[in-house]
């Protein structure tokens, strides 16, 4: 299938937005989505971008059955390793279901690392939730390690009420 991966624009917003939240229901948690697309525009596209993000689109030919060319996309920001150095993070890669199978959701994935590896990014990494057996196997596929096993690590959240209560006990200037 004829597609093409390009950097998203402001106008794609509300376009991944839609994606986000078929992400979310796939995922189980379609509730946990609380934002819009203004803040995608807002926080994407500003003078200091908190995310990058990626869009794979079909020609009008091969549109989804209910008219959409963007069919995937790729969200990710940029971290930094005190052992290893730069890095970028995948927060989301997501191919609508029709569109599976065809080599989008690689292309998502390896342009993500062209970028990285562009801005001298060491690693890549990203997050799978552990039912979520076709995603890890075809990260696996890809060469990807599971550092649950081989290291041990927690991924660790502060948010809501917990997060006002540890900012609230910030040492006053």
């Amino acid at each position: 299938m004829n597609f093409k991966i390009r950097a998203s624009t402001k106008d794609d917003c509300k376009e991944i937005s839609r994606m986000i939240l078929e992400l979310a229901v796939y995922e189980k948690m379609p509730d946990q989505v609380k934002i819009s697309h203004e803040e995608l525009e807002r926080d994407g596209f500003c003078q200091n971008p908190f995310f990058e993000c990626l869009v794979a689109e079909v020609p009008e030919e091969h549109k989804s059955r209910e008219g959409f060319t963007i069919v995937g996309y790729a969200l990710y920001f940029y971290t930094y390793s005190t052992w290893k150095g730069r890095s970028v993070y995948m927060e989301d890669l997501y191919v609508m279901p029709e569109f599976r199978g065809n080599g989008i959701g690689k292309g998502l994935l390896s342009k993500v690392a062209e970028v990285g590896k562009k801005k001298q990014c060491v690693r890549l990494q990203l997050s799978v939730l552990d039912w979520n057996t076709p995603s890890r196997d075809f990260y696996a596929a890809k060469g990807a390690q599971d550092l649950t096993v081989s290291e041990g690590w927690h991924f660790i959240r502060f948010d809501g009420q917990n997060l006002d209560n540890l900012a609230n006990e910030a040492p006053k200037d």
